[in-house]
């Protein structure tokens, strides 16, 4: 089992985890709400945890277009 960070605008990967620090990150990533959980977190067939998270190029986008905030999927 690993985390995978994603961005959730463009798709890159920021990242991965390997399987033996996964059980901090976990019990952190646990403690979201419940009804935040399904648009940041997706469990994997493999058993891998994938987080959507948001990354730099992205982020500063959003910052300088904040009207992308109102639009679910803004990049094409």
């Amino acid at each position: 089992m690993s985390i995978r960070y994603t961005c959730r605008h463009c798709e890159v990967e920021m990242g991965k985890i390997p399987f033996e620090s996964v059980k901090e990150t976990v019990l952190l990533l646990q403690k979201i709400d419940t009804g935040e959980e399904e648009r940041f977190l997706t469990y994997e067939k493999d058993g891998a945890l994938t987080v959507r998270s948001i990354c730099e190029q992205c982020e500063q986008s959003l910052q300088r277009f904040p009207d992308y905030y109102t639009l679910n999927k803004w990049l094409q």
